[in-house]
């Protein structure tokens, strides 16, 4: 059983999800702050399955995923990584994974922390308003992010739930990960861009390489 699941001392437990293909600077950055300004207790990585907007030709072997998260948070003793979207079957939805963490940890406060792009597709995700009344979203965005489009796509939510929605600015969020692969895959340099251990990982499993 992962340590945060048997944990006692737990207030504040954060979700951090996506897809994780690769983890960079801008996603621990993000955590890191969040975990800051939240006075969050743990921030749990959990890199989807099978997410429902991407096909499994689109995204790394979910075992790869997880491997370079755990590479990548080792150092913190705040962060943890969950597998519970890549050990389960079928389609990872948000709600089942906010669900079995509240279950795990009944008396934690949840908080769900994502990039602001994700939070703007919010409302075709799976029993939104009940993530929306269970957790406080936290949208980290790129500096000179326009809010403005956030708050719009936002606006056919009640006021209740957009109020559970709060923005954090996390200049290291302009790394992706689509130009960490596309990177690699054209023979550029990505250190500096995450952890050495992740750049390690990605050289020895020789992900994201033209197959020639």
């Amino acid at each position: 059983m992962e340590s945060w699941m048997r944990a006692k001392d737990i207030k504040r437990l954060a979700i951090m999800g996506g897809t994780f293909d690769p983890v960079h600077y801008g996603h621990l950055v993000a955590a890191e702050g969040a975990r800051h300004e939240f006075q969050l207790d743990r921030v749990i990585f959990i890199p989807s399955g099978r997410p429902p907007h991407k096909t499994s030709e689109q995204i790394t072997d979910p075992v790869h995923r997880l491997a370079m998260v755990k590479n990548a948070v080792q150092s913190n003793a705040h962060f943890e990584t969950s597998a519970l979207e890549t050990e389960s079957d079928g389609v990872s939805y948000t709600i089942d994974t906010v669900r079995k963490v509240q279950e795990l940890q009944p008396s934690a406060d949840i908080y769900f922390i994502t990039g602001a792009d994700a939070v703007l597709q919010i409302l075709t995700w799976k029993n939104v308003e009940e993530i929306l009344s269970t957790c406080t979203f936290i949208a980290a965005t790129r500096p000179g992010y326009a809010l403005e489009s956030l708050e719009h796509r936002l606006s056919s939510l009640s006021r209740e739930y957009i109020n559970n929605i709060y923005t954090m600015e996390v200049p290291a969020l302009a790394i992706s990960s689509t130009d960490i692969r596309n990177r690699v895959f054209n023979g550029k340099p990505i250190k500096y861009l995450l952890p050495e251990r992740v750049e390690k990982f990605i050289s020895n499993s020789k992900l994201y390489c033209r197959e020639d």
